[in-house]
Parts: C-alpha cells; sequence; structure tokens
C-alpha cells in the first residue's frame, strides 16, 4: 500500500490515455486524453474502484497515465490505482500552468487541464510518503495540537492572573505541581476560581494528551524496523532528540526514495508532500537546520548525509 513513484521519470510517449482527475469528496469528474486529441469525460462518484473498472472497460489495451491535484481526499486514491499498477501522479495545485486571464473553473475544465498538461509533460509530481511515514506525520501533527493547545492554555492563565493583580505562584514561573497547586487554591472571587478551574481542567487535559500520544508515537516508531533504524540515525547526531528526530523523520519520509542531495524547506515542502501549513512553527524555522557531514557520508553510518533540512 502507498507505493512511491518518485523515482519513475515520467515520459508521455509511454502512455497512450492521460487522465486527468479532480477529485472532491463526493465526485470524480475524469477526462480522459489521447495523443489524437480525443477526449471523453465523465463524472462518478467518489469511488476509485469504479474508476479503475471504468478504465479497465473502456481503454483494455492501452497504457494509462493519470493525475490529479493535492487536497483533503488524500493520497487513497493515489494508492488504489498505484496497487492497480496504473502510473498516478500527485500534483500540486499552485504547480499546474493556467492560461493568463482565464478565470472560469468547473470540475471538467480543471480536469481537462490536467489532462492536457500531463499529455504535454507539463506537471511536476510531489513526492507521496508511503503508508507508515503518513502514519507517523498524523501522530505527530496530533502532538503538536495538543501541545499548542497547552502553551496556549498556560498563556491564558497567567494573563488571567496578571488582569487580577494575582502574582504566579512562583518566582521563576515554571509549571511545577506546586505551582499548580497554588493556582487552584488561590483565595479570589467565585467568577475567577470558576475561571481559573476550568483553565487548569484543560491544562491537565492537554498535558495528559501530549504525554500519552508522545508514548504512542514511541510505540509506533519502536515497533516500525524502519522508521526505528532512521530515528536512530538522526538521534546520534549531538542536540537532537526523539521529539526532533521523529518529526524530521514525518517531513522527509522514506530517505531512500530521495535522489541526490535534497533540500527540505519551508519553499519546497510541498513537493515532498509535507502536509503542514506554513503556520507550523517547525517548519518555519530558519534555526532549525540539519547539516549531515561529508564524513560520515563516506562512512556510510549515516544514510541521510547531504540532506538538508531547513
Amino acid at each position: 500500500m502507498g507505493n512511491t513513484q518518485l523515482n519513475t521519470k515520467f515520459v508521455p510517449n509511454d502512455y497512450d490515455v492521460f487522465a486527468g482527475l479532480d477529485v472532491s469528496k463526493k465526485s470524480i469528474a475524469a477526462t480522459f486524453l489521447d495523443h489524437c486529441g480525443h477526449m471523453k469525460q465523465i463524472q462518478m462518484p467518489s469511488d476509485s474502484q469504479q474508476l479503475i473498472n471504468y478504465a479497465r472497460n473502456k481503454y483494455p489495451d492501452k497504457k494509462i497515465a493519470f493525475t490529479y491535484e493535492t487536497g483533503p481526499t488524500g493520497f487513497g486514491l493515489y494508492d488504489d490505482l498505484s496497487n492497480e499498477n496504473y502510473f498516478c501522479m500527485v500534483t500540486s495545485a499552485s504547480k499546474v500552468p493556467t492560461e493568463p486571464g482565464n478565470r472560469v473553473k468547473t470540475n471538467r475544465i480543471d480536469s481537462k487541464k490536467l489532462a492536457e498538461n500531463l499529455r504535454g509533460g507539463q506537471l511536476r509530481g510531489i513526492h507521496v510518503p508511503t503508508s507508515p511515514y503518513r502514519e507517523l506525520r498524523h501522530l505527530i501533527q496530533l502532538r503538536d495540537t495538543f501541545a499548542q493547545q497547552l502553551r496556549a492554555t498556560k498563556s491564558r492563565i497567567k494573563s488571567l492572573l496578571l488582569l487580577n493583580g494575582i502574582p504566579f505562584p512562583q518566582d521563576n514561573e515554571k509549571w511545577t505541581q506546586a505551582a499548580i497547586y497554588e493556582i487552584q487554591n488561590l483565595k479570589c472571587s467565585e467568577a475567577i476560581k470558576f475561571h481559573l478551574d476550568r483553565l487548569i481542567l484543560s491544562l491537565k487535559f492537554f498535558h495528559s494528551n501530549v504525554l500519552e500520544t508522545t508514548r504512542n508515537i514511541r510505540a509506533f516508531c519502536k515497533h516500525n524496523e524502519e522508521i526505528r533504524r532512521n530515528i536512530q540515525f538522526v538521534t546520534s547526531i549531538p542536540g537532537i532528540g526523539f521529539i526532533t528526530a521523529s518529526q524530521l523523520i514525518a517531513q522527509i519520509g522514506d530517505w531512500k526514495t530521495q535522489v541526490g542531495n535534497t533540500v527540505v524547506s519551508v519553499e519546497n515542502k510541498r513537493a515532498l508532500g509535507c502536509a503542514h501549513r506554513e503556520k507550523n512553527a517547525f517548519l518555519k524555522s530558519e534555526t532549525t537546520i540539519l547539516k549531515m557531514s561529508s564524513a560520515t557520508n563516506r562512512n556510510e553510518r549515516f544514510p541521510f548525509a547531504g540532506i538538508s533540512y531547513c
């Protein structure tokens, strides 16, 4: 599942039919186009098996190449087509050539544009991560969400105390168990007391979820031999712990599919299939740079050598 086609060079002349797919939650608008310009457009429910059956029946002796844009439906369609030995290119919507001034946009027009650009070799596919790395990303994103909410809750508590002229229990303002206990037992009005109690409950909820999700990430990485080995490679670099290593591995994906020296940065993270948005502080941080030494690369002790993470 989740076959990667990153290293498969797409040559339009190797294929007979080009299928552009505009995929939404409920339907798929498909345009099938051949080298002679013969075109067939259909709309069907968002069911990959129905699409595969149609392609088999309509073009039984033809070699078909599919393409669709990244979106909320994920890579399930890519997996199903790849498992049936069809070539499928997932591309970024921002990379699809568009005629200047042409603002007419429908599902059929979009699917036709994809088919034409695929036939012309004008599309650039993104790296589709394999299933284990996608699952790791889900866990990493979940932990990041809980951690963000935990930080926000701490800020709300401090803001509430400051607004009401109540000093934080400890001078160093560290969130120890003693500090939380003191906050719970502060003498204040009933309304402020209720507000603080709700925030403390939220604080404990998000804290417990961060810990539980971290344990789940550790267990997941431990039981996946490839990911476990890759994390061991990354954590062998001084200053990089498990959390940072797991985030790096989740973003980079399978290092064996990276060709040559690859720069993983905010600018090209979409081309690598990263699911995080621009607001992800981990990706935006210009200080988070992973540089692999050439000596390690020569010794083959670290397979990520030559990959820079900005």
